[in-house]
């Protein structure tokens, strides 16, 4: 029997303007205290921003963001015999999306200087161009994990 807390599998809601369940959970990663319309204006207006700037739809431009930013590799703490190994071990699929989703939330709460969907906005768009603070963030997990794939038989 597992030690650790039972884990309880979110169910997020489809959004009403696209009826993606991909912005939905996107909304809920960015809501906070409940206010979900709030969260979803932002993300809305930045979708807006997009397609002002791009051209193209905000909906397009928001997947391939996604998926750009989210890792193949990540790092995970194991104790063997008193000592502390960073493992590289895959990543699966639900949870590459949720890590792409916090990385580019971070990056885009990290950035001064206009509102929330601006910043949103652009961060998106640099991620679509592989360029960016989320883009770093995973360039540095997948260079720490190579650095430490003579660690791996322990996974």
């Amino acid at each position: 029997m597992s030690r650790k807390n039972k884990t309880y599998r979110n169910f997020w809601k489809t959004d009403p303007k696209y009826n993606s369940m991909l912005v939905g959970r996107f909304v809920g990663q960015l809501m906070q205290d409940g206010k979900r319309t709030v969260a979803e204006t932002i993300v809305y207006d930045a979708f807006n921003i997009i397609h002002e700037k791009t051209k193209k739809g905000g909906l397009n431009i928001f997947e391939q963001a996604i998926k750009n930013v989210s890792p193949l590799m990540e790092l995970k703490g194991r104790r063997i015999g008193g000592a502390n190994y960073q493992v590289p071990i895959p990543v699966s699929g639900d949870r590459r999306i949720t890590l792409a989703m916090r990385w580019i939330l971070a990056a885009s709460k990290a950035r001064k200087g206009q509102r929330m969907a601006g910043r949103l906005a652009d961060e998106l768009l640099e991620a679509t161009n592989k360029t960016g603070a989320a883009m770093k963030k995973r360039e540095d997990t997948h260079r720490m994990a190579e650095a430490n794939k003579a660690f791996a038989h322990f996974a």
